[in-house]
């Protein structure tokens, strides 16, 4: 239900929509019905919007944007393994606390290789857009001549508060990842880093970003992969096995990356580059490594998770934690795979593969390549 009537909202059969103009971008909003109907918030509109320090209470998603949100939040919907509402509430509490700085390590890191290759890319972007922001991890490495002018975009109000300071100009619009409420043809770039993995409907979110990027425009994004946390999964199974007679899942299922090109593909987008890096951060034991990912956000919000650990359980994941996978000095490591993905917008202007049949050499005469000619022998 969900997709039906996202179809119709984007494509414009839906006889609420109507167009909302910030500065130069056009968000779409649904028109105000009743109250007993609908009783949501609406983005504040402003010709240009002010800084993210001076909001106070101007940060507001749009209607629609709402709306989707509330369905994404419930179990049964299709796709949902996602509680998007328990997700927001866990950046919420991270995003507050007092040292949420010292969390931020893996962001800032995997934030700035995203950044790396926008600049592989040799031309200027007049209008970016960040999905899933947090504090700006992307927009801190990069510069104005590169990105003229950035929009941020996260669920959570608190993080966009503490987006941090940067030379690129930047707007900031709270807003769902999986409904982005841009007008088509929008941005000529589009980046995102550490967010996507927490999608309900990934194929949806790139079709989404895939509209609303301008033609020859730019997807660059980065999301965990599957073998992520191999070892904390690994070790918690094996304790729960031992101690309870069964296991749970405790850590969020995540994307192969051998989908992930046919996701990019399915999207819309061509001359598609993935790429997988890996993070090994080293802790003194299992309860700093749930400790951290629980500082980061990224605590599991499946619908399914376990609401908690038994004290026995714990303990036993630790000592096979440290069995299995500790170093010589006592610390575990944890992986962390990153899934890096450039797609680009299809336009006239791009290269095109040749036609079938159309080759004039063969695979075969590469092996022939460097050896002397029958000339040469003679």
């Amino acid at each position: 239900m969900n997709n039906a009537i996202g179809s119709r909202f984007l494509n414009g059969s839906c006889v609420c929509r109507r167009v909302l103009k910030i500065g130069s971008v056009r968000l779409l909003v649904p028109q105000q019905h009743d109250a007993a109907h609908l009783q949501r918030n609406v983005m504040t509109a402003h010709s240009t919007f002010p800084p993210v320090k001076e909001l106070s209470s101007k940060i507001r998603c749009s209607q629609w944007t709402e709306i989707q949100r509330q369905l994404s939040g419930r179990a049964g919907g299709t796709m949902n393994v996602f509680d998007r509402t328990m997700k927001r509430r866990q950046k919420k509490w991270a995003a507050s606390l007092q040292d949420s700085d010292k969390y931020d390590y893996l962001r800032d890191e995997v934030g700035s290789r995203v950044a790396d290759r926008v600049y592989d890319i040799a031309r200027t972007f007049p209008l970016a857009l960040d999905i899933g922001c947090g504090k700006s991890h992307i927009a801190e490495h990069l510069h104005k001549e590169v990105v003229e002018q950035l929009f941020l975009t996260d669920i959570s109000e608190k993080s966009l508060r503490n987006t941090r300071e940067s030379e690129i100009p930047t707007r900031c619009v709270m807003a769902d990842e999986e409904f982005l409420p841009f007008k088509e043809n929008t941005f000529d770039l589009v980046v995102s880093s550490l967010s996507l993995h927490w999608i309900n409907d990934l194929p949806g979110a790139l079709r989404q970003i895939n509209q609303v990027l301008k033609p020859d425009g730019v997807f660059i994004g980065a999301m965990v992969g599957g073998e992520t946390l191999y070892e904390l999964r690994c070790s918690l199974q094996l304790a729960e096995l031992e101690r309870e007679g069964g296991f749970s899942p405790h850590v969020s299922p995540y994307t192969a990356v051998t989908d992930l090109g046919n996701l990019l593909g399915q999207a819309g987008f061509s001359m598609l580059t993935v790429d997988i890096d890996e993070i090994q951060v080293h802790y003194p034991g299992i309860l700093e490594v749930m400790s951290d990912l629980q500082g980061m956000g990224e605590s599991n919000c499946a619908w399914n998770r376990k609401s908690m650990l038994h004290r026995d359980t714990i303990l036993a994941a630790a000592a096979i934690y440290q069995e299995m996978y500790g170093s010589e000095n006592r610390s575990v490591p944890a992986t962390f795979e990153i899934l890096y993905m450039i797609g680009w917008k299809p336009h006239d202007s791009q290269a095109k593969p040749a036609k079938r049949g159309s080759a004039n050499v063969s695979f075969g005469d590469l092996s022939k390549i460097g050896q002397p000619s029958t000339k040469d022998k003679s």
